[in-house]
């Protein structure tokens, strides 16, 4: 799925017109601390790392980060763009712990 497609789509469910942008950030901080508790969890109390769980809530995160876009009128597909070649240009030879 492209990622301007799923941003379309995805706008379908989002709710308000109001407060748009603050509820999709505070949602998006929410989100991103599921993630993190479930790589806690795994990482710090041995818990097994839950895949099916891990895959919903990252689809959460990638809900509230195409609704900012949305709001902000950037094409979902150029936030990834922009970022690998952000990417590109701080790692031209691919990420490496010695340089």
């Amino acid at each position: 799925m492209e990622f301007n497609d799923y941003q379309k789509a995805a706008k379908r469910t989002r709710y308000g017109n109001e407060q748009v942008l603050t509820n999709c950030a505070l949602g998006l901080a929410g989100e991103a601390g599921q993630v993190v508790d479930l790589v806690k969890n795994y990482t710090f109390k041995g818990h097994p790392l839950d895949k099916d769980q891990l895959t919903h809530e990252l689809g959460d995160v990638l809900w509230y980060l195409s609704q900012i876009a949305e709001w902000a009128d950037i094409p979902f597909d150029q936030v990834a763009k922009d970022n690998i070649e952000t990417l590109n240009r701080r790692y031209p030879n691919g990420f490496n712990k010695q340089a």
